[in-house]
């Protein structure tokens, strides 16, 4: 983890993130939305795990992004996983592909200099107090 002055809050922060993104691909599915687009549903796949390995990669140096990214493959696993548990779900390998994508595309938005973000954050906070 980056020398954050808060690590605790961050960690408190990256569970509710997980449980909320969880909970969210467990409730039941919405109503179709015409005009949404064809796969809208792995679109949200993908940016989900986008903006979830860019949240994650605001908060570790570049030698752990291979954490993150193996991190973020078994979370979406998972939620493969629960979502075939409850039923009212499926569980589908095109979701996890997608999510694959989207994490790929947050480790480089990570490279191409998003990563370390949080600890700008608490840099820009300090300043303001």
């Amino acid at each position: 983890m980056l020398p954050l002055r808060h690590t605790g809050r961050w960690r408190l922060a990256d569970i509710a993130v997980l449980v909320i993104v969880l909970a969210g691909t467990l409730a039941p599915k919405m109503p179709h939305v015409h005009g949404a687009g064809l796969h809208s549903d792995k679109w949200m796949h993908a940016i989900t795990f986008m903006l979830l390995t860019v949240w994650f990669a605001g908060q570790y140096s570049r030698r752990s992004y291979w954490r993150i990214v193996v991190g973020m493959l078994a979370f979406g696993a998972l939620v493969e996983i629960c979502q075939r548990i409850v039923g009212y779900r499926s569980a589908e390998v095109m979701d996890f592909v997608a999510d694959a994508i989207g994490i790929l595309a947050g480790i480089l938005i990570a490279w191409a200099g998003a990563g370390g973000w949080s600890l700008r954050f608490e840099e820009w906070i300090a300043e303001r107090e």
